[in-house]
């Protein structure tokens, strides 16, 4: 596990990408195309955990329309840089048959966990399935994966990031704004 001091050199040595002013402009945003999109049918939004949490309170917030929301626990990263196979963690308890489903993840990066919870939503009998990302990687997906979220925040280069629930290592998912990781910290 990293100890704090090296948590502390990563964030001294990264580059703010996107400032706190910056991300809730982006959230605002995401807001309106939601709420422009969903407001009448009674959704369930899936905050996919633990990335989705920080975006989603914001975004909660600011949609003024009924809705309930759920999560799950579904993950390829477990502490590491790298994903690998899809860990369930946790399944929404909510049902989902015949409902409109928003899942709300911090990242669409090689868009494979959202994909898998999109077949989840399915399998359960979602009418509807909406995903949205507060930050979507400019980058190839893997085959099978989920090529472009319904609602999107900002747009980034293929870099390592952290911030606003992203990750690294589990640390700095609480950084004020979205940061990219200095190379040397990279792997």
């Amino acid at each position: 596990m990293p100890l704090p001091k090296e948590i502390r050199e990563v964030f001294a040595k990264a580059t703010c990408l996107h400032s706190r002013a910056e991300v809730d402009l982006a959230i605002d945003k995401m807001a309106r195309e939601i709420h422009n999109q969903l407001e009448d049918s009674n959704p369930v939004l899936l905050v996919v955990m633990v990335g989705g949490l920080i975006s989603a309170g914001h975004l909660l917030t600011r949609l003024d329309f009924p809705l309930e929301v759920d999560y799950v626990h579904a993950t390829r990263y477990q502490s590491s840089l790298r994903g690998g196979e899809i860990h369930w963690r946790a399944e929404p308890k909510t049902s989902l048959k015949d409902r409109t489903v928003l899942i709300l993840d911090d990242i669409l990066d090689l868009g494979v966990t959202l994909s898998a919870i999109i077949e989840y939503c399915n399998e359960q009998g979602a009418e509807k399935i909406y995903t949205g990302v507060l930050v979507d990687k400019i980058r190839p997906r893997e085959i099978g994966g989920l090529a472009k979220a319904d609602f999107t925040g900002l747009e980034i280069a293929d870099r390592y990031v952290f911030g606003y629930g992203l990750d690294y290592k589990e640390y700095l998912r609480n950084a004020p704004g979205i940061y990219a990781v200095a190379a040397e910290h990279e792997n």
